[in-house]
């Protein structure tokens, strides 16, 4: 099955194969949530503090309008790639800076879905959490999912590997990031950090 995506604006689109998915997670690292709050959008975290995410194979990625929009941060110098729609801070994914890694991770902010329809496709929000620890609310962590997931995520790599897929929406045919990541200063991450806490 396709689903599609849509930032807020509705001026980026695309769709993703949700049977080429990883698992499902929710994210509660302070990364995450200081990405969040970079974006400046309400609805992307939850009330502890979490992001959800869908992890994939990248190549299961397209956008179909809207490329000029895509923009792209970093909270340091070797972080995770983290993309979101310029036009109104919708958050997209998280990569690695490696298009060797065959991962990315979609934020369902950006899905254009009823929630009964990801719930149905890729398990419900908050099966699979990581970091719960760093919530800002108390969350039940989930080891046994966790492993459970983290399983999936590497079996799917190296299928991915496998299939010898290359492509990523988010990469060029050289390996270069679409676009050159904006890496905040040590000052900005912090402020980022003690507004996510």
């Amino acid at each position: 099955m396709t689903i599609q995506l849509r930032c807020r604006c509705g001026a980026v689109a695309g769709e993703m194969e949700a049977g080429r998915a990883y698992v499902r997670a929710t994210c509660y690292c302070k990364d995450c949530r200081a990405f969040a709050r970079f974006l400046g959008q309400p609805g992307v975290l939850d009330a502890s503090g979490g992001t959800d995410i869908v992890a994939m194979a990248p190549a299961a990625v397209r956008f179909t309008a809207g490329s000029e929009h895509i923009a792209c941060m970093s909270l340091s110098p070797k972080g995770l790639l983290r993309w979101y729609a310029s036009c109104c801070g919708t958050p997209l994914a998280n990569t690695a800076r490696d298009p060797k890694m065959l991962y990315v991770g979609m934020v369902t902010a950006c899905v254009d879905a009823a929630p009964q329809a990801v719930d149905a496709e890729f398990g419900t929000r908050g099966r699979v959490v990581l970091y719960a620890g760093s919530a800002t609310a108390p969350v039940r962590g989930t080891p046994l999912a966790f492993v459970t997931g983290g399983v999936r995520i590497v079996a799917g790599l190296i299928g991915a590997r496998l299939r010898r897929e290359r492509t990523s929406p988010f990469f060029d045919g050289s390996g270069r990031p679409l676009r050159e990541p904006d890496v905040i200063s040590r000052e900005q991450r912090a402020a980022l950090e003690r507004e996510a806490d």
